[in-house]
């Protein structure tokens, strides 16, 4: 979902009720998913290409063009990313546009709960993280970019520090644990499956 705003109603003149999320596209599902099964209404959503995932230094920019696009709409405007990588550039963007954001470094420690993800960090220096999207999408959004699937002797010097990959699963799915699974052999790591939920997502979305 990438480039496409969702709303319940059509509005298109500035309306004080109405809150539009920016999202990361790696995050549609499971934005949609909160929205629904809480009946927020009253939540529009605009997501922007998930590739950005792959490029933090583009982030920025398109969350900044996004806001400024979309602003005369809407009464308040919520960036649903962390830092992802930006180096604390998104965060004095949508401070200098006031508009809010997750916090949190990244999706992985929002998900798991970022005081709990910040505290076995150090750990787990060596975990490799995957969500529910990433695992959907792992050719496409890991293995093809780093080029393994043309050069598979590649994979010693991009996971050799690696020990393991942590599936951090939003939803309790058999199917995804599987392919989850099946990904840390590929990488030759070891697997580990955590439920997180939608973790702090959840609660930075219900605050609005």
């Amino acid at each position: 979902m990438d480039d496409a705003t969702l709303t319940h109603d059509g509005t298109t003149l500035r309306d004080g009720g109405r809150v539009l999320l920016i999202a990361c596209g790696a995050l549609a599902r499971e934005i949609l998913a909160l929205r629904d099964v809480n009946g927020w209404t009253h939540l529009d959503l605009t997501c922007l290409p998930a590739i950005l995932h792959n490029h933090p230094e583009r982030i920025t920019d398109a969350v900044r063009a996004a806001v400024e696009k979309h602003r005369a709409a809407y009464g308040r405007i919520f960036v649903v990313y962390a830092d992802c990588g930006t180096g604390g550039q998104l965060q004095a963007a949508c401070a200098e546009m006031g508009v809010e954001m997750v916090p949190g470094p990244h999706c992985y420690a929002f998900y798991e709960g970022v005081e709990t993800f910040a505290r076995t960090a150090e750990d787990e220096i060596t975990a490799f993280y995957l969500t529910d999207f990433l695992v959907r999408q792992f050719d496409a959004f890991v293995w093809e970019p780093l080029g393994l699937d043309r050069h598979p002797d590649l994979r010693e010097m991009y996971f050799g520090n690696y020990t393991k990959l942590v599936y951090q699963a939003q939803t309790d799915d058999p199917a995804l644990t599987a392919k989850a699974e099946a990904c840390a052999a590929r990488l030759g790591l070891g697997f580990e499956r955590r439920f997180t939920g939608y973790g702090d997502l959840a609660t930075a979305l219900a605050r609005l």
